[in-house]
């Protein structure tokens, strides 16, 4: 069982999640304004925070923004709840930290999916490998710190963890679908855009070396063999 917090101001929706999140077992506490939604995250420390981003007092983005200053709300997990459409939105959000988003109307299925995933994932941090130099690229895994030309970048915990089994996994293909299961723990057969968003972000943020990841058209992504080969194979 895990502590949830909702954050959403529509009835049905906060009813909705309310009612399937209780039956798989979760605890749930629900708001309707960012700024209460806040004041809860302190006072009850939840293990995983969905977001609203258009809330009736404060946007969700600035909710998370406020969040991830505070050491104690610095890791929890975040979902985004978005609507169609604000994808400036969803990519702010990365931006400062959520870790994943669920556009509406949403498959409950998905969302419970996902819900577990990150859940999972929480629960069950990964062991640290070795630094490694790629090119302009310099990776501190035990560190969590990536620099690019020598430049500290900060990439949220997903975008970490993306650029590593990708790097690991150099030079072989990585499907949508195997990424969503190796990096989000989500199952394959969900149709989302999750990793297409995560992978033009990452891309940004790594500046000079954001060519090192590759897409391969209709497949998915792989890393360089080399930091000298970047040809991307779709425009």
């Amino acid at each position: 069982m895990a502590r949830i917090l909702v954050v959403e101001d529509d009835p049905d929706i906060q009813a909705v999640l309310e009612f399937n999140l209780r039956e798989a077992g979760h605890k749930v506490t629900l708001a309707t304004h960012g700024q209460e939604g806040l004041r809860l995250a302190r006072e009850k420390r939840p293990d995983l925070i969905l977001l609203d981003i258009m809330l009736p007092d404060t946007p969700g983005t600035e909710v998370l923004r406020a969040m991830r200053q505070e050491p104690s709300l610095r890791t929890a997990c975040v979902m985004l709840l978005t609507a169609k459409g604000e994808e400036i939105d969803r990519v702010v959000g990365f931006e400062l930290g959520a870790d994943d988003y669920v556009v509406k109307p949403f498959s409950v299925r998905e969302l419970l999916l996902r819900v577990q995933a990150l859940l999972r994932r929480a629960a069950a941090p990964d062991e640290p490998g070795p630094a490694f130099d790629f090119g302009v690229l310099s990776v501190d895994r035990d560190a969590h710190r990536v620099r690019v030309s020598g430049e500290v970048v900060e990439l949220t915990a997903l975008e970490f963890k993306l650029l590593v089994t990708l790097y690991d996994r150099k030079n072989r293909v990585q499907t949508r679908s195997r990424l969503l299961s190796d990096v989000w723990g989500i199952d394959a057969e969900i149709t989302t855009r999750t990793v297409d968003t995560h992978v033009k972000r990452l891309r940004e943020k790594l500046g000079a070396a954001g060519d090192y990841v590759q897409t391969v058209r209709g497949v998915g992504y792989r890393f360089a063999e080399s930091p000298d080969r970047r040809t991307d194979e779709e425009s």
